[in-house]
């Protein structure tokens, strides 16, 4: 599922810059780095790959991405990954790839059970026998979506020097498992503010244990934050290591 606020071009390249490198890129670089073949799914403009390559990564290192805009900015920045276009539908998989990884949350776009099922089962597909499929989402119990409001704007820089403020307002809280919210983009060189809609899903740890255990995947680990500390109510994150079985 594309993320509709970076398919455009403009906005895509405001990724890198919205996102800054973090504990949680560090902790998936470490075991992007321990693994021979890596798929990153949901790759965005591939900096977690582009990192691992920089840093002399010998094996394959593939990035899968349904935006375009996005994948531009990886294949500018480091032609020497394969970067794929589509989603996990796009393809057969054949267990390829000892480490699969979902970053930035991007788990939370399965807003479905069926795309949830299928994305776990492609995932499992794609792995190597004992290979790990390890990423993260939001620990609902923290509610992390209370703190997104439209008081609180976040500015960087374009490419022309131009500022660009990007603020957050959630619509309704949280329906059932999902939060729906807004994001806006203002810069004074526009002519008029872009704005896109999107829906997260916040699974909790048992239910989010019995999707991986229909796809044949086993947790390993579980942590509830990037330092590797257990997963308590207040935890800001679910971050999991899954095992294909």
């Amino acid at each position: 599922m594309v993320d509709h606020s970076f398919a455009d071009l403009s906005l895509a390249s405001l990724y890198d810059s919205l996102n800054p490198w973090g504990p949680g890129d560090d902790f998936y670089l470490e075991l992007v780095r321990s693994a021979d073949s890596v798929l990153d799914v949901g790759c965005g403009t591939g900096r977690l790959l582009r990192q691992a390559r920089a840093e002399g990564h010998q094996g394959r290192l593939m990035g899968l991405d349904p935006a375009a805009a996005m994948l531009a900015q990886a294949r500018r920045a480091e032609p020497g990954v394969e970067w794929v276009l589509g989603d996990l539908r796009s393809r057969l998989w054949q267990a390829e790839f000892d480490l699969a990884v979902m970053t930035g949350h991007a788990f939370q776009v399965l807003l479905t059970d069926e795309e949830l099922r299928t994305c776990l089962a492609a995932v499992r597909d794609a792995l190597t026998p004992g290979g790990r499929f390890v990423f993260e989402t939001r620990n609902p119990a923290a509610r992390a979506w209370e703190r997104w409001t439209p008081d609180r704007v976040h500015e960087v820089t374009d490419a022309d020097g131009k500022a660009v403020r990007v603020r957050h307002e959630v619509r309704g809280g949280l329906v059932g498992d999902r939060v729906t919210f807004t994001e806006t983009f203002e810069s004074e060189g526009w002519d008029r503010p872009r704005v896109s809609t999107a829906t997260l899903r916040f699974l909790d740890r048992p239910r989010l244990g019995a999707f991986l255990a229909d796809a044949g995947l086993r947790v390993v680990e579980q942590y509830g934050d990037w330092g590797r500390g257990p997963l308590t109510p207040a935890g800001p994150e679910i971050i999991t290591v899954a095992e294909r079985s």
